[in-house]
């Protein structure tokens, strides 16, 4: 084994020391000629790793519009790979990593929150769209879509996420590590639009919020950036620019990472996109032509179908569809996430019975979790509910992982007595959830509830992307609301 495959596995992973390689030479330009940058250890950073208003009728520009595709699904035009796609109990372990993570960003929480919004409509404004794709075919929990990086594009398959704030691609040389991926990595220089960033620029500046980790700087004053995830996955890499090609649409000067180091639970994806709120999320870069919303639909496991039946992330607004609001709530100490109130669940349309304030839990809504969390009381009321109906016709099967009320039958076969769940936010809105939302076949013959309870009472509750397929959930930055209406895919 090399010395830097050594210290990479013993150091990178250690948490709190990185070994960041990198020559004397001048960085900027052998990034740009491709030759190595990371040949010999010139710095030990030893540092912790884990610690405008825009209105709808004034948009300028169409919506930006792909299509989003779902985890699991086997679809035939999907990327080949030579392992297996992902297992459902993989998954589970990337999903509880993904929400011990994020639960260690908010360890105090101050929650404010608007008044209630009233059911709506968005006014016709623009946007653009890109497919959203399943992951499972790259080895990920998440989602993915395509998109194009410099001049001229060429295309590469990213995670989707709302939970994170920054966006990088496996770029080359990668002469640290770049985990396998489908397609080429990204060559800075092939493109004619291509531009890193120093030290000294407002971007790298902002890195810190967008990535939890402050810059560090080369010595030839180039901006480098660090991304650490939960399940000790990261990239590390320069800050770059360049034109984004999404959909139809070429974006000059999109800010994003060149990953030069990068391990971890990624799959065979060539990086990763994030939505959060921070001025480096892809949303905030395009807010200036597209305003600040957007809108996803997470398509089910199953075959899409007709053309056109399938998810789809949305940059800006291009949609008649009636959305039921409830606000958006704000943390003091984790702003990036997106946070709304859950007031109450019912199932076929009775209340669980629990107290107000049994519902009293900073509650995100999050793409790349995939099992919703609840806190103890509410889950176990829940469970009761649900287990009570179920179990009547079907046996109980073992605990699945985080699942633990399973039964013996087919998806098919249980969904014919699964209740509707009704999730009520603040305001009105409401998710009503067919037995598709309630219930998941984890293996063949075993199927579970997809809800799980959280053990620690400090913990957030979090609206997993199980219960939010086939709906259409709108972001509105601009009025500070969170939108749902059913329907917007299969």
């Amino acid at each position: 084994m090399s010395v830097t495959s050594w210290a990479r596995r013993n150091c990178v992973k250690a948490q709190h020391i990185k070994i960041w390689c990198a020559s004397n030479s001048n960085s900027s330009e052998k990034l740009m000629n491709g030759a190595a940058l990371f040949s010999g250890f010139c710095s030990l950073a030893v540092r912790n790793l884990f610690n405008s208003n825009v209105e709808f009728d004034h948009f300028k520009h169409p919506a930006l519009h792909l299509p989003l595709y779902h985890v699991r699904e086997q679809r035939p035009d999907s990327p080949q790979s030579s392992e297996a796609p992902l297992s459902f109990l993989e998954a589970l372990h990337l999903d509880d990593a993904r929400v011990k993570f994020l639960n260690s960003r908010l360890t105090k929480i101050n929650l404010t929150s608007s008044g209630a919004i009233k059911s709506g409509r968005l006014i016709d404004g623009n946007s653009v769209s890109v497919p959203l794709n399943p992951g499972g075919s790259l080895g990920i929990a998440n989602y993915y879509t395509r998109i194009g990086l410099g001049t001229p594009p060429t295309y590469h398959l990213v995670v989707v996420d709302t939970g994170s704030s920054f966006s990088w691609i496996q770029c080359e040389p990668c002469t640290v590590y770049c985990h396998p991926q489908v397609g080429s990595r990204f060559d800075p220089a092939a493109s004619q639009t291509y531009k890193l960033l120093s030290c000294d620029t407002n971007q790298c500046s902002s890195l810190k919020g967008a990535t939890l980790n402050s810059p560090l700087c080369t010595s030839s004053n180039a901006c480098v950036y660090t991304a650490t995830y939960g399940d000790q996955s990261f990239s590390m890499g320069y800050l770059s620019e360049d034109s984004l090609t999404f959909g139809t649409e070429s974006l000059p000067g999109f800010v994003f990472g060149c990953g030069q180091d990068n391990d971890g639970l990624f799959g065979k994806s060539a990086g990763l996109v994030g939505l959060a709120k921070n001025e480096l999320s892809m949303l905030s870069q395009l807010s200036t032509k597209y305003g600040k919303v957007f809108s996803y639909c997470l398509p089910t496991a199953t075959p899409l179908g007709e053309t056109g039946s399938g998810g789809f992330l949305s940059i800006g607004t291009n949609s008649n569809s009636g959305y039921n609001f409830t606000p958006m709530v704000s943390d003091s100490h984790d702003p990036t996430l997106y946070f709304l109130k859950l007031s109450g669940i019912s199932v076929s349309g009775k209340p669980l019975g629990l107290a107000a304030t049994d519902y009293n839990v900073p509650t995100i809504i999050d793409s790349g979790t995939t099992i919703s969390r609840f806190a103890g009381p509410v889950y176990s009321a829940l469970r009761e509910e649900l287990v009570k109906v179920i179990s009547s016709k079907y046996k109980m099967a073992e605990a699945f992982s985080i699942l633990d009320a399973c039964f013996i039958g087919s998806i098919n076969e249980i969904s014919s007595v699964v209740p509707s769940v009704q999730m009520i936010f603040q305001g009105g809105a409401e998710l009503n959830l067919p037995p598709h939302n309630v219930v998941i076949e984890v293996e063949k013959g075993t199927t579970c509830l997809s809800f799980a309870g959280n053990s620690n009472l400090r913990d957030i509750a979090i609206i997993g992307n199980q219960q939010q397929q086939t709906f259409e959930i709108v972001y509105d930055l601009a009025s500070s609301r969170i939108g749902f209406a059913a329907g917007g895919c299969r």
